[in-house]
């Protein structure tokens, strides 16, 4: 009896020490004081179990890829790795190049496979597999066996690659054409052969020795000769010169692609590059040609190839290697605007006590639940900056009560909840929220969509209240909803690398399975945003970089994609015939541009790709003659600006390129005007007025810190910065300002430190000798003590691209000279003088023996009277200048070098270029032009050691762009072209 009664004390003992939140049911996985299940919740939906892969298959099978449809089914549907089209078949693989067929409409820019061409590619002893399996698969490439027996045929294809490659058993390749296709390169008994079909031409080629069946019919069969290699590649041109260059490729196959991304702090640059591990089949060729999308090519010094191709992106540009790398600026993002409009803060006040009183009660799902968490998350702050204090800790409390009830998968009794938490389904290796919707159990769709929102407004609760978002109480989940969309790591055993990212095509796709004729599909790619903006405030909150710089390279990937491919906001990439301002979805083998999911109309086929518009939506504003474009084609398509839906989200972009319109919208319309779901008139109003306060985002200044945004309004800059860690932080921006921030807070600064260079507007009169430092903008460059005479700093670290501006007066329309006083340890160095965008000179920068070695050189410029603005623009790099002096010249343009004075008199209406050499010269020649003409050369006259040449009959406003060869003991020697104007 003792014993048993010792015996029920204990038990009753260790259940009273098991925590209340303890995991009960079996499938429970604690994270953190979260869990989710590892249990299907009862009567929920599952995805299919069957995944179309071959036992040779590593890891978690990607999905929401261009290929995906290859898992999910027998065989697949199209698919669109650019610049081709192909298709797993029943009887082989086809491959399509859409490149000279794309057409264009008011719908759509067309770039579908059609129902006949190119060829397919088959088993010459095998009519039929019975599947086609994802047998491999790598960062942009894929492979997929077909297999019958001991007769198999694998095929690898990717992203950007004109060649297919195709390893044989039991057979050998067997080409199926609709009709016969034209043979303009090789014979029945060469290798390879040039064809065209259709009008597209491709090379096919065999491994040495082998040879051709069947030409002049419409099947082709490549006898391997005992080999098992076999590539086709799509040739931009007929000639055989092109196949020649492509064939030094052709046996260097792709077995391996990896992108590798970087976040320089400091320079506020994005680095991603693109690597090729290849195998030689024959030779010891390595690398491939690659075509890169208008996104890629745009932003990399990487040498490319004369050879493109059309598709619906754009055109792609080829270049070759094992990897090329891109460029990009990171522009910001903040977690809320800040606290700086043009709003009577009464009124803004009012429209959070709006939001306050709503009794909101969504759609249960992940969707319109993720729509109220992140509405919410931009009332919060707003209504701290009202004073509102009550008001932000309701709407914390909710996102807070929202989200632990889902990251919760059991109940208080210990039971599995059958809604709000989150399953995880480890045969595709992803989390599945329940309630789901719109396809993301069934077919694993938006995924980013729906749990953006859910991370995003976390990161607003891990702003103000770090604790909460330890890996010890919810942060782990939060990092679980991570994970799910866009894992990082290629060792998580638990999730496929960067699901619904493509590193190569610059942006994420929708669909799990993208099981459609068109591939894959993409439509709100401002929720893809959203999505990435919530790891950069997330992973900066918590201290956490590497989420934080995963998070700004898929930001700043995707922006870019999404102003070449959703806006074209250069006019460079949508068809000439796609009538659209705007392309509303993109699939892999179109771009639509009428309709979206669930209507055509005009109002949410323009806003879907705005939404939801908060403080890291400040990409939109970055081209105002854009937004103004696409508005004005919104307000036509609805015939007028009486808007049925999402007036607020309208009247918010509006504000970009009109924002006193935008006012006045908001005016005549706010009382009866109903936000849309996941907006609220506070947010509406508070975007709105700030912008009217502060202008757009300038997007060529940047920081080196990544919560940042610098607005500018006519010129007048406004540079706010929100420090989210825990010490007073200095930020320096790219045009040399800086901004010191306590730790969480905004700091918001109108300019005028007197450390960081630069000067007021106040225009410098003329004649003047202007410090460098006292720039009114530039960007790029930083500032250094300098040991020249006088002392003080000059402006140093110039590299190509960067530049500062000054404001003169000139008192008088005429010649210049132009005298920069410059350092340099190289001979890199050159710089233009522009007033607007006309360059007046170019000026190269000597090696003067080191960065502190200074030595004047001079050039000539004709400058209008009045004020303006004059660039130095950076067109070289490795120089440091330290002053500018700027004094008229009476009739004449003069330089100097180290070798020569040269330069213009004028006479009437002629001018003599001269030449006066420090060493005397056995001969000097002129070349110059007028107006851009032709060039003309001379033989310069030598009167007393100066060489002249009469250029005659100008006008007032000619410009003659003039340079040298000149010889100079014993060697030949080219000058820098110099510009005068008459």
């Amino acid at each position: 009896m003792k014993k048993a009664s010792f015996l029920f004390l204990l038990i009753v003992s260790v259940f009273l020490l098991i925590p209340s939140n303890s995991f009960a049911f079996s499938g429970e996985q604690p994270l953190g004081k979260g869990s989710y299940s590892k249990t299907l919740p009862p009567g929920a939906t599952d995805v299919q179990s069957k995944i179309y892969r071959t036992n040779n298959y590593q890891g978690k099978m990607p999905t929401n890829d261009w290929w995906s449809n290859l898992a999910w089914n027998q065989y697949s549907q199209p698919a669109y790795p650019h610049p081709l089209a192909i298709q797993n078949q029943e009887d082989g693989f086809r491959i399509y190049n859409p490149s000279n067929k794309i057409t264009a409409n008011s719908a759509c820019v067309c770039g579908w496979i059609n129902d006949i061409h190119d060829f397919t590619v088959k088993h010459s002893n095998v009519a039929s597999f019975p599947e086609a399996n994802v047998n491999d698969s790598d960062d942009w490439f894929v492979s997929s066996l077909f297999k019958s027996g001991t007769n198999s045929m694998e095929v690898t294809y990717g992203h950007g690659s004109p060649y297919v490659y195709f390893q044989f058993q039991g057979g050998n390749p067997e080409l199926s054409f609709y009709t016969a296709p034209t043979v303009w390169y090789g014979n029945a008994s060469s290798s390879v052969l040039g064809v065209t079909i259709a009008g597209s031409h491709y090379a096919l080629f065999g491994p040495s020795g082998s040879t051709w069946s069947g030409i002049g019919s419409t099947s082709l069969t490549n006898n391997l000769a005992g080999k098992n290699y076999f590539s086709v590649a799509a040739l931009p041109d007929n000639s055989p010169e092109t196949l020649q260059k492509f064939k030094q490729y052709a046996y260097s196959f792709v077995t391996d692609t990896k992108v590798e991304w970087s976040y320089n702090e400091q320079t506020s640059k994005v680095s991603t590059t693109y690597s090729y591990t290849t195998t030689a089949k024959e030779g010891s060729q390595s690398g491939t040609i690659f075509a890169l999308y208008p996104h890629q090519w745009q932003k990399t010094s990487h040498p490319l190839l004369p050879y493109t191709y059309n598709s619906v992106r754009g055109t792609m540009k080829t270049a070759e290697g094992s990897s090329f790398t891109t460029s990009m600026d990171f522009t910001g993002v903040l977690p809320s605007l800040p606290n700086n409009g043009s709003y009577d803060i009464n009124k803004l006040a009012q429209y959070v006590n709006e939001a306050e009183a709503e009794n909101d009660s969504p759609s249960p799902d992940t969707y319109w639940v993720g729509k109220r968490l992140g509405k919410l998350a931009t009332l919060a702050p707003i209504a701290e900056q009202v004073g509102d204090t009550t008001a932000a800790n309701k709407f914390r409390n909710e996102i807070k009560n929202r989200l632990e009830d889902w990251f919760t998968a059991s109940d208080d009794a210990g039971n599995i909840n059958s809604s709000q938490l989150f399953y995880y389904n480890e045969n595709w290796g992803t989390v599945i929220g329940y309630p789901s919707s719109y396809g993301t159990a069934e077919e694993l769709n938006d995924h980013h969509f729906h749990y953006g929102y859910f991370i995003k407004a976390a990161a607003e609760i891990a702003r103000v209240d770090k604790q909460w978002a330890n890996d010890s109480n919810w942060g782990q989940m939060v990092e679980l909803l991570i994970r799910d969309i866009a894992n990082w790591d290629r060792n998580d055993d638990q999730f496929p690398f960067l699901r619904n990212f493509d590193p190569y095509a610059g942006h994420s796709w929708a669909s799990g399975h993208a099981n459609f004729g068109d591939g894959n599909n993409n439509e709100s790619s401002s929720e893809a945003m959203n999505a990435w903006a919530g790891l950069i405030l997330w992973g900066e909150a918590t201290n956490d970089d590497t989420i934080r710089d995963l998070g700004i390279y898929l930001y700043t990937t995707e922006m870019n994609a999404i102003n070449n491919y959703w806006f074209d906001v250069k006019e460079e990439n949508h068809h000439p015939d796609f009538t659209r301002s705007t392309a509303s979805m993109i699939w892999g083998g179109k771009t639509v541009g009428d309709g979206v999911w669930w209507t055509a109309n005009p109002e949410e086929v323009h806003g879907i790709n705005w939404l939801p518009i908060t403080g890291a939506s400040l990409y939109l504003t970055h081209y105002p003659e854009y937004t103004e474009t696409n508005y004005n084609a919104l307000v036509s398509e609805n015939g007028g600006t009486n808007f049925d839906v999402w007036k607020d989200l309208i009247y918010m972009y509006r504000a970009i390129s009109d924002v006193n319109d935008a006012k006045n919208l908001v005016n005549s319309n706010i009382n009866s005007l109903t936000a849309e779901a996941g907006n609220s008139k506070a947010n509406m109003y508070h975007w709105i007025y700030n912008l009217d306060k502060m202008g757009n985002a300038d997007p060529s200044i940047t920081a080196d810190y990544p919560i940042y945004a610098v607005f500018n309004k006519n010129g007048k800059k406004t540079y706010v910065v929100y420090n989210m860690t825990n010490q007073t932080k200095t930020v320096r921006f790219s045009d040399g300002h800086t901004v010191t921030v306590e730790p969480n807070r905004f700091n918001i600064d109108n300019g005028g430190n007197p450390d960081d260079g630069g000067s007021d507007d106040n225009p410098v009169s003329l004649p003047a000798q202007i410090e460098a430092e006292n720039f009114t903008a530039m960007s790029g460059v930083q500032l250094e003590t300098t040991t020249d005479s006088g002392g003080g700093q000059s402006v140093g670290y110039i590299d190509v691209g960067d530049w500062l501006d000054y404001s003169i007066d000139v008192p008088s329309t005429g010649t210049y000279k132009v005298e920069y006083r410059v350092a340099s340890a190289t001979s890199n160095g050159q710089v233009q003088f522009k007033s607007g965008s006309n360059t007046l000179a170019t000026s190269t920068i000597p090696n003067t023996g080191g960065w502190q070695s200074w030595q004047t050189i001079s050039t000539n410029v004709n400058l209008n009277q009045g004020e303006q603005t004059i660039r130095l623009q950076a067109t070289g790099y490795e120089f440091n200048i330290n002053w500018i002096r700027i004094t008229p010249v009476n009739g004449s343009d003069e330089h100097t070098t180290k070798d020569y004075t040269a330069g213009v008199n004028t006479a009437g209406n002629n001018i003599t270029i001269y030449f006066k050499p420090t060493t005397p010269s056995q001969y000097v020649d002129v070349h110059y032009t007028v107006n851009g003409s032709n060039q003309q050369n001379f033989r310069m006259t030598n009167n007393n050691g100066t060489w002249e040449q009469v250029v005659s009959g100008l006008n007032s406003g000619d410009r003659v762009e003039y340079w040298f060869t000149y010889e100079k003991s014993g060697p030949q020697y080219d000058s820098p072209h110099y510009t005068f104007t008459k």
